[in-house]
């Protein structure tokens, strides 16, 4: 028997089999790096809909009004503002003269005031999102893994300050957002959940 699972299910899986989403019900898991993907566990169990595409969550509109242009044709994708090359290409255009986001996360830490809105700018970007998927799926939690997500409080403080901007209903107060624990591992693991049923 062969299962397939996109990377974003299988780590999601693997998050809610042995990481930070252990025994959640309703789970996005979700990579903020490079670009912005995820997957759905809903009532125990890998939800990966019609087509496996289930929980491409980095294509959700967080700018109805314009926004730049994403890759999947469409425009204010929530991966055009809060993905790692996004926030670098926005800041640049504010003036840091960095080269990537490591470099900006690093910028941020020191207390550079343009590296720390380009990192509130993403954070709210995402809280956005979570708000929308969680209203739609009932979600308990979220767990955020990726390169952007190792800033850590650069980028996890604004996204929980703004999620009670967007989060006002109130099934969804109780909604939490927590950093992944397997890494690189994840999907792996997910993988393996997957496989064993």
């Amino acid at each position: 028997p062969v299962r397939l699972g996109g990377d974003g299910l299988c780590m999601a899986m693997g998050e809610q089999w042995c990481g930070a989403g252990r025994d959640a019900q309703f789970l996005l898991g979700m990579v903020v790096s490079t670009g912005i993907g995820g997957g759905l566990v809903l009532d125990g169990a890998p939800y990966d809909g019609r087509t496996g595409n289930a929980g491409h969550v980095g294509h959700v509109v967080v700018a109805p009004d314009g926004g730049d242009p994403c890759t999947c044709g469409g425009h204010g994708c929530v991966e055009t503002v809060a993905s790692g090359p996004s926030l670098v290409r926005w800041a640049r255009r504010q003036g840091w003269d960095g080269t990537d986001a490591k470099a900006l996360g690093d910028a941020a830490k020191q207390g550079d005031e343009l590296a720390l809105k380009a990192f509130g700018r993403g954070a709210r970007a995402v809280a956005a999102m979570i708000a929308s998927v969680g209203a739609v799926c009932d979600l308990d939690l979220v767990v955020i893994g990726g390169g952007v997500a190792k800033s850590g409080s650069l980028l996890f403080d604004p996204l929980r300050a703004a999620l009670t901007d967007y989060a006002g209903l109130d099934f969804l107060r109780g909604l939490r957002v927590v950093p992944a624990e397997l890494g690189g591992d994840a999907g792996l693991v997910g993988a393996a959940a997957l496989a064993r049923g």
